[in-house]
């Protein structure tokens, strides 16, 4: 990719300048030179992206081909996205400081997705009834629900996409996608091997630009049959309140404040390094972060020595080099968002044990160190609040129920771990934790097979497995009249 390309849409299967006539800037977040730049849609770009995916929808070459046809067109992206894998990679680097390391090992499951829902396509069939009367035939149907919209972020833009797209695609619907203004690039790349993938022209759309301009007229477009959101729990919220006020679906994986939590008998160098990947792998910006550390009184002062040593010794440099453990924020709001909630939480009376500063890397970008805080309590806003980034509150505990306590004690229900070796306890944590995935002796481990659910603020709906066809079609029951009597009058009695 040259520098300063301009980026186009993609509707109807072409290249398409934006109708402002504008564009806007992308910049390498380890160097903040500027990488390209992508048209600025607005809602003249979404309707005519929605109209594109409404025609595509309705042509027979999408709407009639076997479901078995259908999971051909998606294993052969999953493939394609194999093919493609470095080139990936590195346009994601690039573009939100992920470690390539990282990336590489993201785009080698990434056709899994497209592999799974490929397998899937043809096995979506509804059921025969059994009624009152033998001769009244009932069964169901599993419908696609018509155009989607998907509004995905820049913290992992083809993963998370893809969590939308493929059961999308696989339950025959058409997408409108609106990616983050951060990570324009390879969701573009994406929809393009769709096309080389075979899909029909209109079957995958990306409108780029902002979320007011651009993600707020997919939202409210009357042509809209669901909308697919990954994001913050504010812009979530007006999301839902949108669709549910136009009786539409919503799907909304939102933050998170992810307890991780170390008992007394846990193996302490697996749990330390199991903290170490929970807050500081992506630079802390995962919306499962394990962001706080519940600890058990009797190994916290172990752990955390353990997990402050590994913290200081991260090697923060270039996303692109191999040694590198560390990389940028996305973007330099989202710095400064890091550092004034670090300022806030010494406000608040915390201590920073280590980091607490931002850097440039020595390449000019947007890096924060890894930061512990300690003498915090649950109350704290740093304790409470998504912050998104490389920032670790540790609180002690005594008892296995006030652990539970204080875990649950958040508005948050994505994700938790806990570390024990007792099986009893593993079975009773999970159990009593508020939490949409909890992992035991492991943490951020993931599969499209797997369904993932956030509770309480943390989304609605289900992503991933099986279940998310349900998310993605819509139920019919029909009912067939086998009879060959003349229908009786409503009106005169039977004798």
């Amino acid at each position: 990719m040259s520098e300063l390309t301009t980026l186009q849409h993609l509707i109807g299967g072409e290249r398409v300048e934006p109708a402002s006539g504008e564009s806007f800037e992308s910049t390498n977040p380890a160097t903040r030179q500027p990488l390209y730049r992508a048209a600025r849609g607005n809602a003249t770009d979404i309707d005519r992206a929605v109209a594109s995916a409404t025609a595509a929808f309705e042509d027979p070459r999408w709407r009639d081909l076997s479901q078995t046809r259908r999971g051909h067109l998606l294993r052969r992206l999953g493939d394609l996205i194999a093919e493609h894998a470095e080139e990936l990679a590195r346009m994601e680097t690039l573009d939100n400081g992920k470690l390539l390391r990282e990336m590489r090992g993201q785009l080698a499951t990434l056709p899994e997705y497209y592999h799974y829902y490929a397998g899937l396509a043809d096995k979506i069939h509804g059921d025969v009834i059994p009624t009152s009367d033998r001769r009244v035939l009932n069964y169901t149907t599993r419908e696609p629900l018509g155009v989607v919209g998907a509004i995905t972020p820049w913290n992992s833009p083809l993963t998370l996409t893809s969590s939308k797209l493929a059961p999308a695609l696989c339950a025959g619907n058409t997408v409108v996608i609106k990616p983050s203004e951060y990570t324009s690039a390879t969701v573009l790349r994406l929809a393009e091997l769709a096309l080389e993938a075979g899909f029909p022209p209109g079957a995958v759309n990306v409108v780029t630009g902002f979320g007011a301009e651009a993600g707020a007229p997919l939202v409210d477009h009357p042509g809209l049959a669901k909308i697919s959101f990954t994001g913050s729990t504010a812009t979530g919220s007006r999301i839902a309140s949108a669709a549910a006020g136009r009786f539409i679906g919503s799907t909304l994986e939102l933050g998170g404040k992810s307890p991780n939590i170390v008992f007394e008998d846990a193996n302490i160098p697996n749990a330390a390094m199991g903290v170490v990947a929970g807050i500081f792998a992506a630079a802390g910006q995962t919306c499962i972060a394990g962001s706080r550390v519940l600890v058990h009184r009797a190994v916290h002062d172990e752990l955390l020595e353990r997990v402050t040593e590994r913290a200081r010794a991260i090697r923060i440099g270039d996303p692109l080099e191999e040694t590198t453990e560390l990389g940028p924020l996305a973007f330099a709001e989202q710095r400064d968002k890091v550092a004034g909630y670090v300022e806030l939480g010494r406000e608040e009376g915390a201590r920073v044990l280590t980091g607490g500063r931002a850097t440039d890397g020595g390449l000019g970008g947007y890096f924060y160190e890894p930061t512990i805080l300690v003498d915090v309590d649950n109350s704290m806003r740093v304790v409470r609040e998504e912050i998104f980034g490389p920032v670790l509150a540790v609180l002690p505990f005594d008892t296995e129920e006030e652990a539970v306590r204080i875990a649950n004690d958040t508005e948050y229900g994505l994700a938790a771990g806990v570390w024990t070796t007792s099986l009893s306890r593993a079975h009773r944590m999970a159990d009593r934790l508020e939490a949409g995935t909890v992992w035991v002796n492991t943490y951020r481990a993931m599969s499209p097979m797997s369904p993932r659910q956030g509770f309480k603020t943390s989304g609605v709906g289900v992503e991933h497995g099986t279940e998310t066809i349900k998310e993605y079609t819509r139920l019919k029951s029909v009912w067939i009249n086998t009879g060959e009597e003349p229908v009786a009058d409503p009106f005169t009695l039977r004798s």
